[in-house]
């Protein structure tokens, strides 16, 4: 059967590097309340003019780097964003006609932080089926556009930033023992939008809008539901915590990651944590703490890998994958 393997991957961060010290200059906050609540140090804010594209763009030049392939070797582009350069088209095809890809096809997902457990299993789906043999991946994000600087229960949490994988077909033979995407497990349920959501858009307000957070609720709903989509990855492949190399989950809150790593009984010392470094990037994080952990040594071939993720909507999924 055919396998997706990450034969590359690649991450961008702005340069600007916010410290939680600098929200003290204009809301009633300070670092150490951000840090004892979030596990956040710094949130890393894109330039004026510096666009979701830009940052997929530099995030996907390095993943194709490391993969040692170029633009003419892809047959598609995916790119999970829900903060898109336009309402149309999608920022996906700018990302394509900046490669000089010209070719194939390419488009956006949208699924805030699970955008990237939910590209990564569209990718596999086209690898599965034969119909793509390389794919490229990417979770892009400027969250700051989209942030009330006044709400200081939202606007430390977020930042901005790029990652990027490069997916190939290879062959396995259906044992867990293979390399590639093992299996994937996507779930949503809209009754809980109010609770994570953007309140604008084109239909609606004709505005871009502001991120709008129940964040009690959220910290409430997460653990269960990442725990729902990890348990399925385990009974699809007879796999259990004790087997995984490494846990990388959506870098949202490290409250919520050493509590979803507690009650799943993964060891902290197998859990890739990011987010201190960057704050939540919604689609981005999950990449970007890959990118950091292959980077430094940590992840490495034939590794186990569980990632998970839960966004607005609410969506949440995870993907199992041996490296």
């Amino acid at each position: 059967m055919k396998r997706s393997v990450i034969i590359g991957c690649g991450s961008y961060l702005p340069e600007k590097a916010m410290k939680n010290a600098e929200f003290e200059e204009f809301i009633d906050t300070s670092d150490e309340w951000i840090v004892q609540r979030t596990g956040i140090q710094q949130r890393h804010i894109a330039a004026k003019g510096e666009t979701t594209a830009d940052l997929a763009e530099a995030a996907a030049r390095r993943a194709l780097d490391a993969a040692n392939v170029t633009p003419d070797d892809l047959d598609l582009i995916i790119l999970a964003t829900s903060t898109p350069n336009n309402t149309f088209p999608a920022t996906a095809v700018e990302v394509q006609h900046r490669l000089g890809m010209r070719h194939g096809a390419a488009f956006d997902t949208q699924a805030v932080c699970s955008g990237f457990v939910f590209a990564l299993t569209t990718a596999d789906q086209y690898i599965r089926s034969g119909q793509s043999k390389r794919v490229l991946v990417i979770g892009a994000e400027t969250f700051s556009r989209i942030l009330d600087w006044e709400d200081r229960t939202t606007c430390v949490l977020f930042g901005d930033g790029a990652g990027a994988v490069v997916l190939e077909a290879q062959d396995g033979i259906g044992e867990a023992s293979d390399r590639g995407i093992l299996t994937c497990h996507l779930r949503s349920d809209g009754c809980h939008k109010e609770k994570l959501y953007v309140d604008g858009g084109p239909s609606s307000t004709q505005t871009v809008g502001f991120l709008r957070m129940e964040g009690k609720e959220v910290f409430r709903h997460a653990v269960g539901m990442i725990t729902d989509v990890i348990e399925d990855a385990y009974s699809a492949t007879g796999k259990g915590s004790e087997d995984l190399d490494w846990f990388v989950p959506h870098q949202a809150n490290k409250r919520i990651i050493d509590a979803s790593a507690k009650k799943l009984k993964i060891d902290p010392s197998k859990v890739v944590t990011t987010v201190h470094l960057h704050g939540n990037t919604s689609a981005a994080s999950i990449p970007l703490a890959l990118d950091t952990a292959v980077k430094d040594g940590r992840i490495k071939p034939g590794h186990l890998v569980m990632f998970e993720a839960m966004g607005g909507g609410f969506t949440w999924g995870s993907v199992l994958v041996r490296m």
